[in-house]
């Protein structure tokens, strides 16, 4: 599974974890501004990102999908996570859902929307499911931009954490 590649785009590449990549992980949520949007809103530990880690494994054996590590194409750098992962909302719906987190330093280069579109044709190429969503916290006006560039419909909000998010839809 190490250096499986899942998915390329022109300036990216989404690979599977590796089991020593917790500390990727917790670098890219360390600081408050790259968690200020995440539930909780708090630095993530080693310990956190090793359940999310283990998480991602989890979720892959099980849905064969999960949240993927994004490498720069040109150099192999480590710039963030993206993917689909169950959300079990409160009516359990279970759907789909699309996300992904940058480190600051690739923050503006368009590698969200770039990696955001191309994982929806993905998803419906690989007739993972008819249909998936993405939300944001409410204040997250670049990543709701990237949901609207890719196609996303609005959808009525979504309460998680005791916040109204902004929540997006895609059909096929």
């Amino acid at each position: 599974m190490s250096d499986t590649i899942i998915l390329e785009t022109p300036r990216l590449v989404l690979t599977m974890w590796q089991k020593g990549d917790a500390a990727l992980i917790q670098r890219l949520h360390s600081t408050i501004e790259t968690t200020r949007y995440l539930s909780g809103a708090v630095p993530w530990t080693l310990e956190k990102a090793e359940e999310r880690l283990k998480s991602w494994f989890d979720e892959q054996a099980r849905d064969g999908v999960t949240k993927y590590k994004m490498l720069r194409r040109d150099d192999g750098r480590f710039i963030g996570r993206a993917g689909f992962s169950r959300f079990q909302e409160e009516r359990g719906r279970g759907e789909f859902e699309l996300g992904y987190s940058l480190s600051r330093e690739a923050w503006g280069n368009g590698y969200a929307t770039e990696i955001a579109g191309a994982l929806a044709e993905w998803f419906f190429k690989r007739g993972i499911a008819r249909r998936f969503i993405a939300f944001t916290h409410p204040e997250n006006a670049a990543s709701q931009r990237v949901l609207r560039k890719i196609g996303m419909q609005e959808s009525p909000p979504m309460v998680i954490d005791g916040l109204a998010c902004p929540t997006f839809g895609m059909s096929r």
